[in-house]
């Protein structure tokens, strides 16, 4: 697939594109998300180093010990995010659960994607935007919403907020 056609069907420009793909930028997960879904791939093969021969259809379940996550390294990621894929040995999902482990930004930048999203904070506090609102999470607090709206958060209080994550989008 040309850039061009990546572009099209992800919504985001082939310069923005290129830069990634040629490792001047990292992405925020909302745009590995959006990149996962316009290659109509699993958004584990996008950060899985060994998964990527694998038949969706030959795993069933998955199960990944506590030392096998799959994290993105917080000195990639341009926004300081920290993202850890709890089921990434599972493909063909429609759901995604991760670790999150947002950074301290003052003006963390919005996003949007398709499906839905829960949160559940492990350890907060979380400053959550999401459309015009803004909303303090503490430890213990759920959330559900559509992934849609644009939305952001931001770690606030001594040490970073840690987030269990679940995305789902209809394949």
């Amino acid at each position: 697939m040309s850039l061009g056609q990546l572009a099209k069907r992800s919504g985001l420009t082939k310069g923005y594109l290129s830069k990634i793909e040629n490792s001047h930028k990292a992405p925020p997960f909302s745009t590995l998300f959006k990149v996962a879904k316009a290659l109509d791939i699993d958004l584990a093969l996008l950060i899985s180093e060994d998964e990527g021969s694998k038949d969706p259809g030959d795993i069933k379940m998955c199960i990944v010990r506590a030392n096998e996550g799959k994290g993105i390294n917080p000195k990639v990621n341009i926004h300081d995010f920290y993202y850890e894929s709890l089921a990434y040995k599972k493909l063909g999902k429609v759901m995604e659960p991760f670790i999150v482990m947002p950074s301290f930004d003052k003006k963390p930048h919005p996003y949007t994607h398709d499906g839905e999203e829960f949160m559940h904070i492990l350890e907060g506090p979380l400053e959550l935007i999401y459309g015009n609102e803004t909303y303090i999470l503490e430890k213990g607090d759920s959330i559900y919403f559509d992934s849609s709206v644009p939305h952001c958060g931001r770690s606030i209080g001594k040490e970073r907020a840690k987030i269990l994550v679940v995305l789902y989008s209809s394949k």
